[in-house]
């Protein structure tokens, strides 16, 4: 009997510690959700890295590729491997400029590959996904704060996001995305501004423009 007792108590206790270690967490990033956007728009630089233990591929094989990203609420404009991509809230612009051409889908990418697209870096967690905080490391003098959100769907692509997050500024520094075929792709923001001067075009697409230069447009 005693035992049954010590038994239940030690399940609600651990019951009662996930769960406040969950709901921190959720506040965390729904405080940095608030904070980032809250700005007009942002600018980020950020680098990529990719590692797969399983196939020996290490982060630091390669040298990491360089992107930067202008966002606006769920507007952006994306450089990233020598193409541009521009989302102006109701079609997704893919410029690929090596082969001068254009592809143009309406609306945002979906999704479906498990990969986190831009105009929802701050909102993505909001649905299908529980949290766990993770660890506080001191990275280059900073004090970044992990959380670690699982996906509720079993059959994800996505096994696991950690999110790690500036303690003093409640910003985003990096973002790790773990695939179900055990490959880790490493996000980290190396620049960040808020409240750039932006043009009122900055994120329309200039079909004349790249016309002129030859451009072809699916």
């Amino acid at each position: 009997m005693k035992k049954t007792i010590l038994l239940f108590l030690s399940l609600s206790i651990t019951s009662i510690v996930f769960s406040q270690n969950s709901e921190e967490a959720k506040s965390l990033l729904d405080e940095v959700s608030t904070k980032m956007g809250a700005y007009e728009n942002m600018y980020l630089g950020f680098s990529q890295t990719l590692s797969n233990e399983d196939a020996g591929i290490n982060e630091d094989d390669e040298p990491p590729i360089r992107g930067v990203i202008n966002l606006q609420k769920e507007k952006y404009s994306l450089n990233y491997l020598g193409n541009k991509f521009i989302y102006d809230g109701n079609k997704l612009y893919v410029i690929n400029n090596d082969e001068k051409e254009i592809s143009i889908t309406e609306g945002d990418l979906d999704g479906d590959d498990g990969f986190i697209y831009p105009s929802k870096l701050l909102t993505f967690y909001k649905d299908g996904y529980n949290f766990d905080m993770g660890k506080l490391q001191n990275i280059n003098g900073r004090k970044i704060q992990f959380v670690t959100l699982n996906p509720i769907d079993s059959n994800s692509d996505i096994v696991k996001v950690e999110l790690g997050i500036d303690a003093k500024t409640k910003h985003i520094y990096k973002l790790v995305q773990t695939g179900s075929n055990s490959s880790k792709t490493t996000f980290t923001i190396t620049t960040f501004k808020s409240n750039q001067v932006l043009s009122e075009n900055f994120f329309k697409f200039d079909k004349q423009k790249y016309l002129s230069q030859n451009y072809t447009i699916d």
